[in-house]
């Protein structure tokens, strides 16, 4: 006589599939306090900055913080991920910019592999001060290229590239800007993409429309390869459609929609994709839209 499927075993291979969780504060440690805000949020998976997002100074970490993270991310299986600073734009037109940008994303690619990160997020860039998107494409291959000849060692993080949302003259907003993103760095095997739903709803991707989350995914397959899709960023939109706002909304509160991110969890491209929240509320807010996206991921 067969046994019907537990209800903990399903819930533990919708886990295996897509973990879901969120970005965690660290100031204080990233065990100390990372670990116990992921615990108490119900997080499958964790984001976190190892460096000021809105700055340049690096810091070189704790090493006793370090190993109690990669120790507690193992035995709980919370995969971590590292979300470069902000500033970073490998299309500018300023020259110390664009030093800069090597050291910092040097420094979170270092440091994501000091932490066990399986990934490190950093946004597409523009290009600044009038110049051409081809010149400013050129500089990327020129500057970006070599870090990612780098990543050698078997424990190196992924290097995921997070489209915008289109605002200004930005290199890469659509899925199918990707494609000349990827040729630029000649498809590297280190090379990734993270998705966020609100940008790529804000670039013109209409997730809420029927069958707008498979066209997306299917897209990004075609564009990028299969694989290359290693996080997503699960952001519901303040904004309308193609308004080029990066303007986040808790999951299902915006302009997306629930049933878009229930989506998420079926197309063949997001099998062994975590997905983490960057959504407004704070703790509150985080742990709502963690439990809404596991409620969509057992649906």
């Amino acid at each position: 006589m067969s046994r019907s499927p537990s209800p903990k075993g399903a819930e533990q291979r919708a886990r295996a599939r897509n973990p879901v969780g969120g970005h965690v504060p660290v100031a204080g440690g990233l065990a100390k306090v990372g670990i116990p805000y992921a615990q108490e949020m119900g997080d499958e998976v964790v984001q976190v900055f190892v460096a000021n997002p809105r700055g340049w100074a690096t810091t070189p970490g704790n090493p006793e913080q370090d190993e109690a993270f990669r120790v507690a991310c193992a035995l709980q299986g919370i995969p971590a991920y590292v979300h470069a600073p902000y500033l970073i734009n490998f299309g500018s037109h300023t020259e110390a910019t664009v030093d800069r940008s090597v050291t910092s994303l040097r420094h979170s690619l270092r440091r994501g592999r000091e932490i066990g990160a399986l990934g490190v997020v950093v946004h597409t860039g523009s290009a600044t001060g009038g110049r051409p998107r081809a010149t400013a494409m050129a500089q990327v291959r020129e500057r970006l290229r070599p870090l990612l000849d780098e990543l050698t060692r078997p424990d190196d993080p992924w290097l995921l590239l997070e489209p915008t949302a289109g605002q200004g003259a930005s290199l890469c907003a659509l899925a199918e800007d990707l494609g000349p993103y990827f040729d630029a760095l000649d498809r590297h095997p280190k090379l990734g993409i993270c998705l966020d739903t609100c940008h790529a709803f804000a670039a013109g991707h209409d997730m809420a429309a029927p069958g707008g989350t498979k066209a997306l995914l299917d897209e990004l397959v075609e564009v990028a390869g299969e694989g290359r899709l290693k996080l997503i960023h699960a952001n519901d939109s303040k904004d309308v459609v193609g308004a080029h706002k990066d303007r986040h909304e808790n999951i299902g509160a915006g302009h997306i929609g629930a049933e878009a991110f229930g989506e998420l969890f079926r197309h063949p491209s997001t099998v062994g994709v975590p997905l983490v929240v960057e959504t407004p509320g704070g703790k509150e807010g985080h742990a709502a839209d963690v439990a809404r996206l596991k409620e969509l991921r057992a649906s």
